[in-house]
């Protein structure tokens, strides 16, 4: 029997491919990632190690027609298989708000919200004909916690999961469950890279959370592998919150 196709974006590296290899157990992949670079080749290496087959991956900025493009093609060669979207690609920075040109205020938008629009619009023809599927989007607990220095980031994320909940009023009718998962602090490297203080940072967030352990991009790729499941076929225009209980301090 024919494998379910799932489509990960942003899969190179940290909760992407953590996604990619835990779908990889049950479904064959489409991924795509900014550029060719050996943590990619790595993320191929141990999909294919789980028995997945993996497409030739789809380089370059979701943000550009000609990605979007490139991706419609490939998944127009998955046909029927195609089931599943997990829109995870995504970026952001830490600057105060007073330091925000319009420029970066417009690309975090465009990278954290109208990407996803653009891939969920070329994927949803392909889930209707087959008769159903599942979209899973990447959103993040700042939604609810809200953070300084992050404001655009938060801002195209709740505008992300705005479109879940819209999208799963439209598209149940065919079949079609839309979904988010927030997660909260996760142990990735771009995260320990990226924040200034994050030693310090990670243990005051650590202490907040009721579950006290890390967590991890395994975490989150669990949750993403329960609502791609038949189990989760009822299940739609939630968001699933998997932060060790965080938001709720």
């Amino acid at each position: 029997m024919d494998r379910p196709v799932a489509v990960v974006t942003g899969a190179g590296s940290g909760l992407g491919a953590a996604i990619a290899l835990r779908l990889a157990t049950r479904h064959d992949l489409v991924l795509t990632h900014l550029a060719a670079d050996a943590e990619l080749d790595a993320t191929v290496d141990r999909v294919r190690a789980a028995g997945a087959q993996v497409a030739p991956p789809v380089l370059g900025d979701l943000t550009s027609a000609d990605t979007v493009e490139r991706l419609n093609e490939t998944l127009a060669g998955a046909g029927h298989r195609l089931r599943t979207l997990v829109c995870n690609a995504g970026a952001y920075s830490y600057v105060p708000w007073a330091e925000l040109g319009g420029a970066e205020i417009r690309r975090a938008l465009e990278v954290n919200l109208l990407a996803h629009i653009d891939c969920v619009r070329a994927t949803v023809p392909h889930l209707t004909a087959r008769g159903g599927g599942r979209i899973i989007a990447i959103s993040s607990v700042m939604t609810q916690l809200g953070r300084a220095e992050l404001v655009p980031y938060i801002a195209a994320k709740g505008g992300l999961e705005a479109l879940v909940r819209a999208l799963a009023r439209e598209l149940g009718p065919h079949g079609i469950t839309v979904n988010a998962i927030r997660p909260g602090s996760i142990e990735l490297s771009t995260e320990q890279r990226d924040h200034p203080d994050y030693p310090a940072w990670r243990e005051r967030e650590f202490a907040r959370q009721c579950v006290k352990r890390h967590g991890t991009p395994e975490d989150v790729a669990a949750a993403v592998a329960f609502l791609a499941s038949d189990e989760a076929g009822f299940v739609t225009g939630q968001h699933l919150t998997v932060d060790g209980g965080w938001h709720l301090s």
